[in-house]
């Protein structure tokens, strides 16, 4: 059955190699049922059904990555989203979870809708690289500020607006530890090294008697209270078209360039640059996004972390499978993620941050027309503390930059109807 499901022996690969596949990506990604619970906590929502929806979201997405595109990659609600999700869309601009969820649920429509049609490569290939680069940076750090705000390091002040809090407090040393142990875990390619930090953050924490130990196994909270509560009606509001934007946009251009990646770390490519059934990955990312809003969590997308199964061995479907069922049965460890607190979880933003940032890395940098609209991009994201004002300061100042110096061939038809598009929106809605 499962030669038949995976085609095992057409990709030179068998059971064995398979579920150590899985094994590994689960690990590599797994601090995601904690850390997604934690941020959305903030925006009102009940952490156990959140817990639960993020363990069931991430199932779902696997399984149909698994049998719909017959890819090792992992799927599970994506970081950064959910930080604009809790902290922008629902803590700055004040809209409720539910509607969050529903605009969550209308992004994955859309990308659906251009998966299926062919405009999906004509989207993705009218955004300026350097603008990209900026878009994965800016997340990284907007994820950074919050990371060192959730660990007490960034405290707010009146006359500064930001400055330093009491680096002596057990949170901020916790923190600053747990961040050490996973940096030098990753480098030295230890299996787990971020869930590995994350534990070890809350076990001393616990000891010191800090934190209230729940245990560990009991039977998994309800996800009633998230399930099909988005708000597609409020959704439909006009001054959340920028916020449905922002989903779509960043999980369109996060899902494509991680397949893309994914399929040339593990040999999948064809020789021409194409990646055979890109199109049916992108219907399972895109039916994982709808099917997590209506299950109660944030954005679900591709999992870069799946690369540490392809370098496992990896090459079916039968690997997501795998992760897939892991992450039903960690279902089962909710007290142990009630345990942990956000100064434990704050290490791990921060890391996933970290590699997100090195996108600048890519920007051209002698061309100024070029690195400044990314610069912008990268830098509105955490000082507004929104993604969307990100995407739409870059989009603006690369468009007016380019028509400034007269590159107006630079500007593809869709960045400039876009940039103009974000114009209007500022003088008409603010």
């Amino acid at each position: 059955m499962l030669e038949q499901l995976f085609k095992l022996g057409e990709n030179k690969t068998n059971v064995r190699t398979e579920l150590v596949a899985g094994l590994t990506t689960f690990l590599t990604m797994a601090y995601i049922i904690f850390v997604n619970p934690d941020i959305l906590k903030a925006a009102g929502m009940p952490f156990g059904a959140v817990f639960a929806a993020t363990c069931v979201a991430a199932a779902i997405g696997c399984f149909l990555m698994a049998f719909l595109a017959n890819y090792p990659i992992a799927l599970a609600p994506g970081m950064g989203l959910n930080a604009y999700f809790a902290f922008t869309v629902v803590g700055g601009m004040k809209f409720s979870w539910q509607v969050a969820l529903g605009c969550v649920f209308l992004s994955g429509v859309i990308f659906f809708i251009i998966s299926v049609l062919p405009i999906r490569e004509w989207i993705v290939n009218a955004i300026p690289r350097s603008l990209k680069m900026a878009i994965a940076a800016g997340i990284g750090l907007f994820l950074a500020l919050i990371a060192l705000k959730n660990a007490g390091i960034v405290v707010a002040h009146p006359a500064t607006l930001i400055s330093h809090g009491d680096l002596t407090s057990f949170p901020v040393v916790m923190a600053t530890l747990g961040f050490v142990l996973i940096v030098a875990l990753e480098y030295r390619r230890i299996m787990g090294g971020v869930i590995i930090g994350i534990l070890a953050v809350t076990i001393v924490a616990i000891a010191a008697g800090k934190q209230k130990f729940a245990g560990i196994f009991d039977v998994p909270p309800s996800i009633a209270p998230v399930f099909l509560q988005m708000d597609l009606a409020g959704a439909l509001n006009v001054g959340l078209l920028t916020v449905i934007f922002a989903f779509l946009f960043v999980d369109l251009f996060d899902n494509t360039g991680t397949l893309i990646a994914l399929a040339h770390r593990g040999g999948f490519m064809r020789p021409d640059g194409t990646v055979p059934r890109l199109n049916r990955a992108l219907i399972a990312d895109s039916g994982a996004a709808m099917i997590g809003a209506a299950v109660g969590t944030s954005t679900t997308t591709s999992y870069i972390e799946s690369a540490s199964g392809i370098n496992a061995g990896g090459k079916t479907g039968l690997t997501a499978a795998v992760v897939g069922v892991l992450f039903i049965l960690a279902l089962f460890v909710a007290p142990l993620a009630g345990s942990i607190p956000s100064y434990a979880t704050a290490p791990a933003l921060l890391y996933v941050a970290c590699l997100m940032t090195r996108g600048l890395t890519e920007v051209q940098w002698d061309d100024i027309t070029e690195a400044a609209p990314a610069v912008i991009t990268a830098l509105a994201m955490p000082f507004t503390f929104s993604i969307a004002e990100g995407i739409a300061f870059g989009f603006i100042s690369y468009a007016g930059i380019k028509v400034a110096t007269g590159r107006f061939g630079d500007i593809h038809p869709a960045v400039g109807i876009l940039a103009v598009l974000f114009v209007v929106k500022y003088v008409i809605i603010g």
